[in-house]
């Protein structure tokens, strides 16, 4: 497919302008499988989940929805959102995906996860935030994505850099009130994953222990 303007680029794929309604997200490095992640997207969005609308899929390439506004991370930049408004909205947002029934399992226990949850992957559009990114989506236990999301962000809080104060700070909105869905099995689970994962870098992968830790404390 012709591509027009970058609009942005991840660790593994990059956005291309189509017009003012859709862009193309091309994968970089042949790691995902949009057809795949397309079907899940539609799924979770015939049930009221704030996804981007898709229009078409192959392996490499998703067509979907062109949103406006910035996403959670940016507006932190630019003074537009606190801290504890994104760790409630994060919190909202999970239990709502894990509201939504499994598309393939008939295990009442078992549900949608994105297991990518952060803020650079939530966009604040004019109709409220909208969830992208649904590469790592798979189905399970909801303990698993609320443990991903934390540890992800505790990896930041732990990382002495620019961020890491409102991460720590994000980490314990989200958590607050919503401990029990955190869950010590499903927070080895993301330990486990995170430290496999391709796309992070050797210091990452470094702090995962004490961000490992961080959750504990806030969690249990």
């Amino acid at each position: 497919m012709r591509t027009g303007r970058l609009l942005g680029s991840g660790r593994s794929a990059d956005v291309y302008e189509i017009d003012e309604t859709w862009v193309l997200r091309r994968d970089r490095e042949g790691r995902g499988d949009a057809t795949a992640e397309a079907t899940v997207m539609e799924h979770v969005r015939r049930h009221g989940y704030p996804v981007p609308g898709v229009r078409a899929a192959t392996r490499g390439d998703l067509v979907m929805e062109r949103l406006t506004g910035p996403t959670m991370l940016e507006a932190f930049g630019a003074g537009l959102f606190s801290a504890e408004e994104a760790g409630l909205t994060l919190a909202r947002l999970l239990r709502r995906l894990h509201a939504v029934p499994a598309r393939l399992s008939a295990d009442p226990a078992v549900r949608v996860l994105h297991l990518d949850l952060h803020p650079d992957n939530v966009m604040l559009t004019p109709d409220g935030p909208k969830v992208i990114d649904w590469t790592d989506a798979e189905e399970g236990p909801p303990g698993l994505d609320w443990g991903m999301s934390a540890v992800i962000l505790a990896q930041v809080a732990v990382g002495g850099d620019a961020r890491a104060g409102v991460a720590g700070e994000t980490l314990a909105a989200m958590l607050d009130a919503n401990t029990d869905c955190v869950t010590r099995d499903g927070l080895a689970q993301a330990v486990r994953r995170r430290a496999v994962n391709p796309t992070m870098s050797t210091t990452e992968v470094q702090f995962l222990g004490e961000a490992e830790e961080l959750v504990r404390t806030l969690a249990f």
